[in-house]
């Protein structure tokens, strides 16, 4: 008998850990999305428009990665290599179709203040260029982009440590709010330092807490050492982008391919700086030498990374979080799903495998991600085919842009944020849906502006659950006392065919970011278990009311949900009495439902609203004007129901 346990025993052991060949193909589908979408890639369909998005892209990727290499006090040719190599690697291991991933705004500035610390200005002096520096770059440059790339290493590092540790699913705390929030303060920073180029003023690094004021501080200070040459050529560079981009983006329906402004400028402007020298004449600052073609790999310097590791930290978090919201938009955009955990995996691996390619700190871009969007593309194919042309670039093109001036750039970095300062218009909407949300969004933005994006975020983070902490003990279940009643008077005044499609379900808990997703996942599970056309009539006519929501774990979206009936529209009431309160994400998620069910022809009719819930509702959305949606009581949804019910059938008889 002991004998026999042990056999069985062992023969449970060795399935469970025996792996099959199909779960080994399974996994590498999971890890490399590429696997799953590349032998289904329909080159008929996708081609063209992901080349066009290609090109449109790689002008994207050399005009900001130029910039934002600057941006991270490192020579430009970098920002080129940051262009390159974390988009072959996000197109891999990503899941995002439409995420543009490269260098960015945000973590530039954080691996600046890296830089800036261990190789300040003040010792370029000291260097000279060397024969046995890479690309033939002074040894100052070089010791710049160690320090940006041992930022970049060491924070895919712990984006992958992330990954190992599944935190994908804890980032349901960081909200929307925070997140438009915390993007708005670090663009503003952004603009900030862009300023003494836009002005053509020589100025001393600034950072640090406060560090926002005191730069605008020296600027007023020294107002009289501005360029006026560099000044106007500023202006003139940002009305023209501005105004050349507004008109690709109302003529976008009529043109197939928009005028790449950025890259007309900067050629446009290095010819006029090349034969007017502005260089000695005027005294503007110039890009300068880039040197062509790629260097050999070389591992990041591994001495100073505990010197960078709180950069590392906000290079981590920040890139993942913006970036995360971009693929996250573009898969409810698109309707695909993508799986958080994998977004640490490969941004991880994009900034790890890069830096082995002196490449600054990489993430997903909103600008280059929305390119992508008004040009029709398709999948990652467009960013490989981008990355084709930032190698013509490197290999050729590179030591043309000699000439450009860097007012020039800079302004492009300014006009290129215009889609994270826009953002402030989100206050409208915070403050019409959620009050308070509208606060955590201005004090978000606040420590951002004072101190640093990183700052800002776990600000963000903590004052948001403290807030729902605060609120959620107000929060009271909801009474099922009448429940009876009501389906007595369901089964009495409505006749059978009608009761089939009624299905009422109740909320007893707030609805906030904190259960958003779960509030989705059991509400389709139920609709997907529940409502099926077939049911027998004693199963559907208990009308069973359901409880949703008695737990804060986050869940996942599930999107196999049935559909209705073909000849019959279904009806789904949602009893709202026990909404204590809710959120902005709270609101945007009733919205989704309802907009997800009308989709499936499925009507729904919410109950015991709140005046905040409908006025939240009907500004957040563009609900159904013609057909009421929320009712007094659930007894005033299932007359509503039933005098339609009525009036359908009269009107089938009139045809008749």
């Amino acid at each position: 008998m002991t004998g026999a346990k042990k056999k069985k025993k062992s023969m449970l052991w060795g399935k469970m850990h025996t792996p099959q060949c199909e779960d080994i193909i399974q996994w590498c589908r999971r890890r490399l999305p590429i696997l799953d979408w590349a032998p289904h890639y329909n080159l008929k369909e996708n081609l063209l428009p992901d080349t066009v998005s290609g090109i449109m892209l790689a002008v994207q990727q050399v005009t900001q990665g130029l910039a934002f290499a600057v941006l991270s006090s490192v020579h430009p040719v970098f920002g080129l290599y940051g262009s390159l190599f974390p988009a072959i690697i996000y197109a891999i291991f990503g899941m995002g179709r439409h995420v543009a991933t490269g260098t960015f705004a945000l973590t530039s500035l954080i691996s600046a203040n890296a830089v800036e610390r261990i190789v300040p200005q003040n010792i370029q002096n000291l260097t000279t260029p060397s024969n046995t520096s890479v690309m033939g770059l002074s040894d100052f440059e070089m010791q710049r982009i160690h320090v940006a790339v041992a930022v970049s290493f060491l924070g895919g590092v712990i984006q992958v440590a992330m990954f190992v540790l599944q935190l994908g699913s804890a980032t349901f705390v960081v909200t929307e709010p925070v997140i438009s929030a915390m993007t708005t303060g670090a663009a503003t920073h952004v603009v900030t330092s862009q300023v003494k180029y836009l002005l053509g003023m020589k100025m001393p690094y600034i950072s640090g807490p406060l560090g926002f004021f005191y730069i605008y501080a020296y600027v007023f200070e020294n107002i009289k050492s501005v360029r006026l040459e560099a000044l106007l050529l500023s202006l003139l560079s940002i009305v023209v982008l501005v105004l050349v981009k507004e008109l690709n983006e109302q003529f976008k329906r009529k043109i197939k391919v928009v005028l790449p402004v950025d890259l007309v400028l900067i050629i446009a402007a290095s010819f006029a700086c090349y034969c007017t020298n502005m260089e000695n004449t005027y005294g503007l600052e110039v890009v300068g030498h880039i040197p062509q073609g790629i260097p050999s790999p070389r591992a990041p310097p591994m001495n100073i990374l505990s010197a960078v590791i709180t950069e590392a930290f906000g290079v981590a978090l920040v890139g993942y979080v913006a970036s995360l919201a971009l693929a996250q938009g573009s898969a409810k955009k698109f309707k695909y799903s993508i799986d958080d955990n994998q977004e640490f995996l490969a941004h991880g691996l994009s900034n790890i495998v890069s830096s082995f390619f002196f490449c600054i700190p990489s993430a997903a871009a909103m600008g280059r991600t929305a390119g992508l969007y008004s040009t029709g593309a398709k999948t990652q194919v467009a960013c490989l085919i981008s990355c084709i042309f930032v190698l013509i670039v490197i290999y050729a093109i590179g030591p043309l842009l000699y000439w450009l001036p860097m007012c020039v750039l800079a302004s492009i970095i300014v006009v290129g944020l215009k889609g994270m300062l826009i953002q402030f218009r989100d206050l409208k909407k915070y403050w019409n849906v959620d009050k308070i949300d509208c606060g955590i969004w201005v004090s978000t933005y606040v420590f951002t502006i004072c101190f640093a994006a990183n700052v800002g975020l776990l600000f963000g983070v903590v004052c948001t659950i403290a807030i729902v902490i605060g609120r959620f003990p107000r929060a009271m279940t909801l009474s099922i006392k009448n429940m009876k009643e009501m389906e007595f008077k369901v089964k009495t005044e409505m006749d059978s065919e009608t009761l089939q499609q009624v299905k009422i379900i109740s909320i007893n808990n707030p609805l906030v970011f904190l259960n958003a997703k779960k509030f989705y996942t059991d509400l389709m599970n139920i609709i997907q278990k529940e409502n099926s056309c077939n049911q027998p009539l004693d199963d559907i006519s208990k009308c069973e009311q359901n409880t949703l929501l008695n737990s804060l774990s986050n869940g996942n979206c599930n999107e196999e949900v049935s559909q209705s009936c073909p000849n019959e529209k279904c009806s789904l009431i949602l009893d709202c009495s026990g909404f204590t309160f809710f959120d902005y994400s709270g609101v945007s998620m009733l919205v989704e439902v309802y907009m997800d069910c009308k989709g499936r022809s499925v009507d729904v009719l919410l109950a015991h609203c709140t005046a905040s819930l409908i006025k939240g509702m009907t500004y957040y959305g563009n609900l159904d004007s013609e057909k009421p949606i929320f009712f007094e009581s659930v007894s005033a949804a299932i007359s509503h129901i039933h005098s339609n019910k009525n009036l359908s059938k009269l009107s089938d008889h009139s045809e008749v």
